[in-house]
């Protein structure tokens, strides 16, 4: 099940984005993106999402929808639904907005929204960016955001699973 846009507030479409961004840029705005599955929030992410507002006026957070994390991380995933995940992460002080994507990748959807910045992780260089060419096509740029990556979700998991394993 997709998480179900509120009418005016935080979690959206990507129809009803594209329409924000579009105004957002008219004004001289300056729109940052962000995205992944986050399955397990964790610091890390909030200071990865912290850093990526702070490169622009408005941040959207995408989200891998449930059966994309399947299909990246296996069966047991995700851990919360994409409907908790999204209400987690439009509670945070500096998201603007979030959206949930279903495709294998993140490209249609910044095709589609055209966002000035794309920030990723430092798990990322700015050349190893998987939709760094999508962003450049349109004259977007890609930065990396947040402090060195201490955090992991798969060390959390492993973490929980050695500690409740008999």
């Amino acid at each position: 099940m997709t998480a179900a846009p509120l009418p005016g507030g935080k979690i959206r479409t990507a129809p009803e984005l594209a329409a924000i961004v579009a105004r957002l840029r008219a004004a001289g705005r300056t729109t940052v993106f962000a995205n992944g599955c986050f399955d397990l929030l964790h610091a890390g992410h909030v200071r990865y999402l912290t850093a990526a507002r702070a490169l622009g006026d408005v941040l959207i957070v995408a989200i891998n929808s449930d059966a994309s994390v399947r299909k990246l991380k296996g069966e047991g995933r995700p851990l919360q639904s994409e409907l908790e995940r999204a209400e987690i992460l439009a509670a945070l002080e500096c998201v603007d907005f979030v959206v949930v994507f279903d495709t294998p990748t993140v490209d249609p959807l910044l095709r589609e929204l055209r966002p000035d910045i794309q920030a990723k992780g430092t798990d990322y260089t700015e050349a190893s960016v998987p939709e760094r060419e999508t962003v450049l096509s349109y004259g977007g740029r890609v930065a990396i955001a947040g402090d060195p990556k201490d955090h992991s979700t798969r060390d959390l998991i492993s973490i929980i699973l050695s500690r409740f394993r008999p």
